[in-house]
């Protein structure tokens, strides 16, 4: 929603500033310049990107209407659900936790925490990892780097349509240029018309540049830049599970490990350490 907002005050803005100042929106009414810059862009997007980033684009682009995931909410249950299985652990030996790490989905611990099961990659992570703890062939070097690799690696494979959407913008002024450029060939081809014509047809070449600039800096360089918060959001909740697992394996308490992992959060996610307490308190409760 704030997307659609965001978009309609750049136009009413734009246009809206133009029309106070005695400008005729008519003339900036140019569909077959709109087609020029949208047709080549879109062009050089497929052109530029492999099938696979072509899908991650389109994957991408619903999540902009999606409201934040990384809530507050959301954390305290990630703490309690890793609180619960450290805790288990402690009590019960690695080997306790192994029908829960195989079939999350039957898992008393994780179907307590529906949000964090309906993430299929935050929980394969989860269970990935205390797989290999259960295993005990690992020390916590070397589970810490192959969880940073894997991180990078999600990382990475968020990255790919914010770069495809990033190069769209930077190039959305060039093919306004071109459209201009085609305006400015037809005005030139039409030189024996009447000045009233020619001034049309120059106020449309100029509506092709200014198209492909607004198309750049109004709505897709600002998609790129959201689409690159939502990455590093959801990137904090792997941070989160990493930090707290290695705490727990470098022989941290369940208590201490998972205030390591709180201490990762950004502060306007991050629950107090007395709101987390209480949420212990409610889950064992139940």
């Amino acid at each position: 929603m704030a997307v659609i907002i965001g978009i309609v005050i750049v136009l009413a803005g734009v246009f809206g500033g133009f029309a106070l100042e005695g400008g005729h929106l008519g003339p900036l009414y140019q569909p077959y310049e709109l087609m020029m810059i949208a047709g080549g862009a879109l062009g050089a997007f497929v052109i530029s990107n492999d099938a696979k980033a072509r899908r991650a684009t389109l994957a991408a682009l619903p999540t902009l209407f999606q409201t934040a995931r990384q809530t507050n909410a959301l954390y305290l249950d990630l703490l309690s659900l890793l609180y619960e299985i450290l805790l288990k652990i402690r009590k019960e030996g690695l080997m306790a936790v192994e029908g829960d790490v195989e079939a999350p989905a039957n898992s008393p611990i994780f179907t307590k925490f529906p949000a964090i099961l309906a993430d299929h990659h935050l929980t394969e992570f989860i269970t990935d990892y205390l797989r290999l703890m259960v295993s005990g062939n690992m020390d916590p070097f070397q589970i810490e780097n192959l969880m940073d690799n894997e991180i990078e690696v999600h990382h990475q494979d968020g990255e790919i349509p914010i770069h495809a959407i990033t190069r769209l913008a930077e190039g959305l002024p060039a093919f306004g240029i071109v459209a201009a450029v085609m305006g400015v060939v037809h005005t030139m081809g039409s030189v024996g018309s009447p000045p009233a014509e020619l001034g049309n047809l120059i106020a449309a070449a100029l509506v092709g540049t200014f198209l492909g600039i607004l198309l750049s800096y109004g709505v897709c360089g600002p998609i790129a830049s959201l689409l690159e918060r939502k990455l590093q959001e959801s990137t904090k909740m792997y941070q989160c599970v990493k930090v707290t697992l290695i705490a727990s394996l470098n022989g941290y308490a369940p208590t201490l490990a998972v205030e390591f992992g709180r201490k990762v959060i950004s502060a306007t996610q991050r629950p107090s350490f007395s709101a987390m307490e209480d949420h212990f308190k409610q889950q064992k409760s139940r």
